[in-house]
């Protein structure tokens, strides 16, 4: 009878032990795939902003780019394009009048709808980014389904124009630990930002001189510039806006120039 029950405990004390572990393990795959929005606090006056603790530690610790040294006056130009708004033609113009080269971000959509826009970025020295498949949120997806995102969108590129991307920009600006495990498995370096504004919607254009006044009064060190392609806005105010920088002191450079 004595040992009856001294089996009988064993096995509770097993299960429990297997129980807590379990959960042990789910508490820290939680953690690892914890969506993080990527935020930044601005401060308007030249100097860099506070991209917070949490933000900076997982890029650092992952190789990705969110801003430069701050004793270069560097700014890497980048934009996002899920789809083509009608002006990328006049920016890529703008960009090769004023010797500035960007990184665009694009997604599948993009390159089945203006092959001929993304021939030409490689073409004229811009880097092509990773902006995935069908730009959903990657913390979202599954391990598989993500790298499906971002392998068949760097297929077809590599298809089409011999290319190869190594740049990602997680849609929406929200990413994990594991998104950021996993994109680096796949050789790929993220990219996030230490500037951009509310520039993407289609009812908040016609605003040139607000669009300006938050470019150009947070020009700082190090800075990676978030643009959206799909804003008039910035068509119109983009000339302006790099040669003030420039004026200013500041160079515009490549991410493969990227200093932390």
């Amino acid at each position: 009878m004595k040992k009856r029950v001294i089996f009988t405990m064993v096995i509770i004390f097993t299960v429990l032990a297997y129980g807590i572990a379990c959960s042990s393990n789910n508490v820290k795959a939680n953690d690892i795939n914890k969506k993080i929005g990527w935020g930044i606090k601005r401060n308007d006056n030249h100097e860099q902003p506070d991209l917070g603790k949490e933000n900076q530690e997982l890029i650092n610790k992952y190789n990705g780019i969110a801003m430069g040294n701050k004793s270069d006056k560097n700014v890497y130009l980048t934009f996002d394009l899920g789809f083509e708004a009608g002006y990328t033609e006049k920016i890529l113009d703008i960009l090769k009048e004023n010797d500035v080269k960007a990184c665009f971000f694009i997604t599948a959509h993009y390159v089945n709808t203006a092959e001929d826009l993304v021939k030409r970025m490689i073409e004229e020295g811009h880097d092509v980014g990773n902006h995935t498949v069908n730009h959903h949120s990657l913390p979202e997806i599954s391990e598989e389904k993500l790298r499906k995102e971002v392998m068949d969108l760097h297929t077809a590129i590599y298809e089409k124009f011999g290319y190869e991307m190594k740049y990602i920009r997680p849609p929406k600006g929200e990413y994990s630990e594991r998104t950021l495990q996993i994109c680096n498995e796949l050789n790929y370096k993220t990219v996030m930002w230490s500037f951009a504004y509310d520039d993407w919607e289609e009812k908040k254009q016609g605003r040139e001189e607000y669009g300006k006044g938050k470019i150009l009064n947070n020009t700082h060190p190090g800075e990676v510039m978030l643009l959206h392609g799909t804003s008039k806005d910035n068509m119109n105010i983009l000339d302006e806006c790099i040669k003030k920088i420039k004026e200013d002191g500041y160079q515009f450079k490549k991410l493969d120039e990227f200093k932390n």
